[in-house]
């Protein structure tokens, strides 16, 4: 028998490094994370405590995410990059390390705008739209919660009539990521056929968006409220393939798929952040990282991350192979975002008073993943559909 050399030991592994995860991603994936890792690294992290707490976003980041290849990166043609479900993820998850702001910006863009154009859309919306939203020449957004209906859009009060061979629609969105920013706006609306979805260009007249400010929460983002008012559209504004709820539900159906890599990113930053404040911190003449419940912290939160990914890579293969089930991105959306919430709060603690400024991450990432927690669906909604599939009940109302 030939005896196996053990590699050599390392001193110290990175979280995720324990799980080894790299080995379940091929070599374009692994190359797509790294690329936009340093992206985040050089152009976005040294930003971000100033855009954080000016609460700003420019918009000029829509074009160097265009040149980056990732608004709309899992889409096929017009100009999108057409990856598989993995590296999108992996994607979401890089930029999320620096700010859920700034997945947030390109998951509204790609899953949300995008992808409503490419599904639902006609071949003249898709070519009029998709190319130039691919490179950020344009800004989308997606209009579907309004102020009273959040976890039931069903209930929508925004209305689309006819008016001769056009359309009018009059309302209010609320909670709109890029509403500002935006350039074409995916608005849906109640009609006498049922809901259906409407292309919105910005400057259309009785068009209004209005920034939501004093905010606690994704400062590094643009959140908005749409009003529509007597908004006149052509009958070629519909999206002709979306008809009833199911249409724009699928779209979030993409965009939590994001949110499940994306939450692991702010928690791997917040993590790999405690480990190097705990080896450099001395308290009581030694480092924070020797003593014994900081280490079971720091233990407690890798297998959590780790444990969270492989669910996240396990969900993008199953996607990638004959697509995953609501039910199934419900369990990572649900999981990842709870866990990466209890991470960065737990980190917070490690670094004591220093915790609380933005020169450190985990705090900022905490208060950021409260919103990421809520939207596209809540934890209680996606408890239920969870339960739903487990039953055969619908408990929702």
């Amino acid at each position: 028998m030939t005896a196996t050399t053990a590699p050599a030991k390392k001193a110290t592994y990175a979280p995720l490094e324990l799980f080894d995860t790299d080995r379940l991603l091929d070599e374009d994936e692994r190359d797509i994370a790294a690329t936009v890792r340093k992206f985040v690294d050089t152009q976005l992290k040294p930003n971000v405590e100033q855009w954080f707490e000016s609460a700003t976003l420019p918009k000029e980041l829509g074009k160097e995410f265009g040149k980056l290849g990732v608004l709309g990166m899992h889409l096929e043609g017009y100009g999108c990059a057409g990856t598989n479900a993995v590296s999108y993820g992996l994607a979401c998850m890089e930029l999320e390390a620096g700010d859920s702001g700034f997945r947030s910006f390109v998951s509204v863009q790609g899953s949300l705008s995008m992808f409503s154009i490419h599904r639902y859309g006609s071949e003249e919306q898709k070519n009029e739209w998709l190319p130039r939203l691919a490179t950020g020449d344009a800004i989308g957004c997606f209009g579907l919660t309004e102020p009273d209906f959040g976890s039931n859009p069903a209930g929508m009060r925004t209305r689309a009539r006819r008016d001769g061979s056009d359309w009018v629609l009059n309302g209010t969105k609320m909670w709109i990521t890029n509403g500002n920013l935006a350039d074409v706006a995916t608005v849906w609306a109640q009609t006498d056929d049922g809901i259906r979805g409407f292309l919105v260009p910005t400057d259309t007249p009785g068009f209004t968006a209005n920034e939501i400010h004093r905010k606690l929460s994704l400062r590094a983002s643009v959140t908005s409220e749409l009003v529509l008012d007597n908004v006149r559209l052509p009958a070629s504004a519909q999206l002709p393939l979306a008809e009833g709820l199911s249409a724009p539900l699928s779209c979030l159906n993409e965009a939590r798929f994001g949110i499940v890599f994306g939450s692991l990113g702010a928690a791997r930053d917040s993590l790999e952040t405690a480990i190097a404040y705990a080896q450099s911190r001395e308290v009581f003449d030694r480092p924070l990282s020797s003593f014994q419940l900081s280490q079971e912290k720091l233990a407690n939160m890798t297998v959590e991350l780790g444990k969270g990914m492989l669910l996240a890579i396990h969900l993008g293969r199953i996607k990638d192979a004959e697509g995953v089930r609501p039910e199934q991105v419900s369990l990572g959306k649900l999981n990842n975002v709870r866990e990466a919430l209890a991470i960065a709060r737990e980190c917070r603690t490690l670094l004591g008073g220093s915790g609380i400024t933005l020169e450190y991450s985990p705090l900022r990432h905490a208060n950021n993943l409260e919103s990421v927690l809520t939207y596209e669906g809540t934890s209680e909604m996606h408890l239920l559909s969870i339960g739903k599939a487990l039953t055969g009940q619908a408990a929702f109302r």
